[in-house]
């Protein structure tokens, strides 16, 4: 089965400001909320209120992020674990070697910066279906919920975390990308490795490394740590 409810450095759901959101998480999604109702209430929050930013410190502690009120959009899934934990809900992620191309749309006059590929954790939580459990990657966490429209392009103002709420986000090549009629994209074609499966985050980043090194990451985050991931990208 794999996964975890366990704390860890990275998913720190034990800090106070991590359990003051599992309870705010828990008094708007309302008594006896599903535990996929719950974890769509706690994406809610994190959207509007943790700025999107371009963080390159993935092993950030989720509290740092809140207490920060921003975050990359892998804090951001990782503050989501962290509630998901909290809540009881085992948590696993899958991680991937994305092209770096994938990120071109973002920094159209900084591509020769841009890594070639970008280490992804992708977050799956396990959550009762039909009476049976099953892992439900972040991506499909509001399958049947969400409105569709157009797929996720990696351009203008939405992220990755917050499309998820919008459209499925898949990265096995089970769907097409914009698919007549369909809600799901396909982002297959943008992953060059596939890890496999970890019990944490923090397992992932202590096995392979963040996307970028140590001495790379001290001199770019300050800067890209409040680098709004937006439309009009601008440090605040």
């Amino acid at each position: 089965m794999g996964g975890s409810a366990r704390a860890t450095a990275v998913l720190d759901w034990e800090q106070p400001v991590v359990a003051a959101l599992v309870e705010r998480v828990r008094r708007e999604a309302g008594p006896g909320a599903e535990a996929r109702a719950a974890l769509q209430v706690a994406h809610g929050i994190i959207a509007r209120e943790v700025r999107p930013v371009y963080s390159v410190e993935d092993r950030h502690p989720a509290s740092r992020t809140l207490r920060l009120g921003r975050g990359s959009c892998s804090q951001r899934m990782a503050v989501l674990e962290s509630v998901a934990r909290a809540m009881g809900i085992r948590t696993r992620v899958r991680g991937l070697l994305v092209d770096g191309v994938f990120w071109y749309p973002r920094f159209p006059r900084l591509k020769p910066l841009v890594p070639e590929h970008v280490l992804l954790a992708w977050p799956e939580f396990l959550l009762e279906r039909e009476q049976e459990r099953e892992w439900v990657p972040v991506g499909e966490l509001f399958d049947g919920v969400a409105g569709g429209g157009e797929a996720f392009s990696n351009r203008g103002g939405e992220t990755l975390f917050d499309a998820v709420a919008r459209v499925g986000v898949d990265w096995s090549g089970s769907v097409s990308c914009g698919a007549q009629g369909g809600t799901a994209c396909d982002l297959s074609a943008q992953v060059l490795v596939d890890l496999g499966y970890f019990d944490s985050r923090d397992e992932l980043f202590e096995q392979h490394g963040q996307t970028l090194c140590r001495p790379v990451r001290l001199l770019a985050e300050p800067v890209l740590g409040r680098w709004s991931a937006g439309a009009r990208a601008t440090t605040a």
